[in-house]
């Protein structure tokens, strides 16, 4: 084990593990870090030369760093150092009862670009990574040059075409606060994410998510299942669940886009069945200029399914950036 200093950071750091006896290493990739931030501890990985810009992948729901097995290497070759972070609740960091929501880990990754990646980076997010990506660049432009969602899922996008909701009472606020809280509660998660974290169960969920077949996939079954069967997990996935629910209209995708001033790209799978294409579309009637790249018979994981059209489309774009702005403020 040894340390990394960069600036005001020092960071466990420890090579890739070895390959697995049966040889499924690919989700393994760069070399792996632990940093402390709010007092949890929070995983990442990072590959590539330190002159190289920075780009950081942000995984999705259930998923964690490695999901970027088929990217990393590919987009560090083409002259990118590539960092992936383990979104508190997620993959191999914490997995506490903080609410857990697009903001907070937006916070998280603001920490990271900051302390860690020390400049500006590109953000590309895959489904709820794309959300935070796009919620850091609002929230935080000087730390950002461009997001990549791939794709971008939010239930209020189903309804962006109406402007902000009204604004509700006291006492309606206290009310859907109290019932999301106490359905949330009710639900037997104790028992179900067991249940599923260690039964065929999960390789349907994850089968949901792809369009080709991939039970059988060792490597993606085990980055998916052990965070599942961490203790924290019910935990974690209870407060996310109320979180996110609770946000408010700010926070939400449509508000987002509206306020975003930096280059984004969506990437779409043609056949999301968890968020189907037309949601794009909703997101194109925000905001029309935005660029849209479907890649023909993928699902919900463009970016692991459908690896070497992924990371065509996600380096064409790239290419056209403009170059990277300094950071001012801290960790600089």
């Amino acid at each position: 084990m040894c340390w990394l200093r960069r600036s005001t950071v020092a960071a466990t750091v420890q090579p890739a593990p070895p390959p697995a006896a049966d040889g499924s290493s690919g989700a393994e990739w760069g070399t792996h870090a632990d940093w402390l931030w709010r007092g949890e501890r929070c995983h990442w990985r990072v590959l590539g030369e330190e002159n190289y810009p920075a780009l950081v992948l942000v995984h999705g729901f259930a998923a964690g760093s490695g999901h970027w097995r088929r990217n990393a290497a590919v987009l560090a070759a083409a002259g990118w150092r590539v960092y992936g972070i383990d979104l508190i609740g997620f993959g191999a960091s914490s997995q506490p009862s903080l609410r857990l929501d697009n903001r907070l880990w937006a916070r998280q990754l603001q920490a990271f670009l900051e302390q860690v990646v020390q400049g500006p980076a590109v953000l590309v997010g895959h489904s709820l990574g794309g959300l935070v990506a796009l919620s850091c660049a609002v929230f935080f432009p000087q730390l950002v040059r461009a997001v990549v969602a791939a794709p971008l899922p939010d239930p209020t996008l189903l309804l962006a075409d109406s402007s902000s909701p009204p604004r509700r009472r006291p006492w309606q606020r206290r009310l859907q606060r109290w019932l999301v809280t106490l359905l949330c509660r009710l639900l037997p998660l104790e028992l179900l994410v067991p249940l599923i974290a260690h039964s065929p169960l999960l390789d349907l969920g994850i089968q949901s998510a792809y369009s080709e077949a991939v039970i059988g996939d060792r490597d993606l079954h085990r980055l998916i299942a052990r965070p599942a069967r961490r203790p924290g997990a019910v935990r974690a996935l209870r407060a996310m669940s109320i979180a996110m629910a609770l946000r408010p209209y700010g926070a939400t995708a449509p508000a987002l886009l509206r306020r975003l001033g930096r280059p984004l790209l969506l990437i779409w799978g043609q056949r999301d069945r968890l968020v189907p294409v037309q949601v794009a579309q909703q997101v194109r009637r925000l905001r029309p200029e935005l660029p849209l790249t479907v890649l023909t018979g993928s699902g919900h994981c463009p970016h692991d399914e459908h690896a070497d059209a992924f990371n065509a489309a996600l380096l064409q774009w790239l290419d056209q950036l403009p170059a990277a702005e300094t950071l001012s403020g801290p960790g600089r």
